[in-house]
C-alpha cells in the first residue's frame, strides 16, 4: 500500500460527468484518489491519467455497486488498511418512464443501484471511519429527490431515499467527528442530460441555464476540505433556483 501522507478521497462513480469533475477537483485540492466505475475502463483510465498528471496517486476499482459481495471484495481490505478521509457517493442510473408504464425491471434496477448501492458502499467503509474518528461523507442526490419529477418515480424515490439515509446517518456518526451532507444537483450539463428538451426546461430555471459539473464539484470540495466546519446533515441544492 501507498506510504503517501496526502489525504485520500474515495469517489463512487468517478469516470464521467459530475463524478469526473469531483475526482479532478479533489485531486487539485491535494487528495490522493480512489474512484470506481462499473464497466467503462477506457474512460476511467483517462481520468486516472489526468489525476496523475496533477501529481496525485490514483487507483481505479471496477465493480457493480448493486452487488454487495462485489463491493466487499473490492473495497473492504483496502479501506481497512488506508481509511479514506472523504467518501463521495455519486453512483446512480436513471430509467425514466411514466409510472403507469414502468416495468418492474426499471424500478428494481434504479433502486438497487442508487439506494442499495449506498448501503453496500457505506456499510463497507463506515466502521474504519468510525475507528479513526474522522471523515467527510458527501452524497450526491438530485432535485428530483426533493420535489419529485414526472416520469422519474423510481429515480425520485431512490434519491429521496438517499437524502433520508444521509440525515439518519448524520445523527449516528456526528460524535465520531464524521460529517455527512448531501449535494443535490438540478439539471447539469452531462451525457445524462444531453437529450433533454432545453426549450421546455430552461423557463423553469430562474438562472435560465443548465449547471456545470464543475459547479457541483466545487460544493463537494468545500464540504470535504473546509476546516471551520459546522455544516452537518444538510441538503445543499445546486440547481439554479429550480427548487427554492
Amino acid at each position: 500500500m501507498t506510504g503517501s501522507k496526502n489525504k485520500l478521497a474515495l469517489i463512487i462513480g468517478g469516470s464521467r460527468g459530475i463524478g469526473r469533475a469531483i475526482v479532478l477537483r479533489l485531486a487539485q485540492e491535494g487528495f490522493d484518489i480512489w474512484f470506481t466505475c462499473r464497466s467503462n475502463m477506457e474512460a476511467a483510465q483517462k481520468v486516472q491519467a489526468e489525476v496523475e498528471k496533477i501529481g496525485r496517486e490514483c487507483r481505479v476499482f471496477s465493480f457493480d455497486i448493486a452487488d454487495y459481495n462485489a463491493v466487499k471484495l473490492a473495497l473492504e481490505k483496502q479501506v481497512d488498511t488506508r481509511v479514506p478521509d472523504a467518501v463521495v457517493y455519486n453512483a446512480g442510473i436513471s430509467k425514466d418512464n411514466l409510472f403507469v408504464f414502468m416495468t418492474r425491471e426499471e424500478w428494481d434496477s434504479v433502486l438497487h443501484t442508487n439506494l442499495d448501492g449506498f448501503y453496500h458502499v457505506m456499510h463497507t467503509v463506515i466502521f474504519p471511519m468510525l475507528r479513526e474518528k474522522r471523515g467527510r461523507i458527501v452524497i450526491i442526490a438530485s432535485t428530483s429527490g426533493e420535489i419529485g419529477q414526472a416520469g422519474q418515480v423510481n429515480y425520485s424515490a431512490s434519491k429521496a431515499g438517499l437524502i433520508g439515509a444521509a440525515k439518519a446517518l448524520a445523527r449516528e456518526v456526528a460524535r465520531k467527528n464524521i460529517f455527512v451532507n448531501v449535494v443535490s444537483p438540478g439539471v447539469i450539463e452531462t451525457e445524462m442530460t444531453k437529450d433533454l428538451p432545453k426549450d421546455k426546461i430552461l423557463p423553469l430555471i430562474p438562472l435560465q441555464r443548465f449547471g456545470s459539473a464543475d459547479e457541483v464539484a466545487s460544493i463537494v470540495a468545500f464540504l470535504c476540505t473546509e476546516k471551520h466546519m459546522y455544516i452537518h446533515g444538510q441538503v445543499i441544492g445546486v440547481n439554479g433556483g429550480l427548487a427554492i
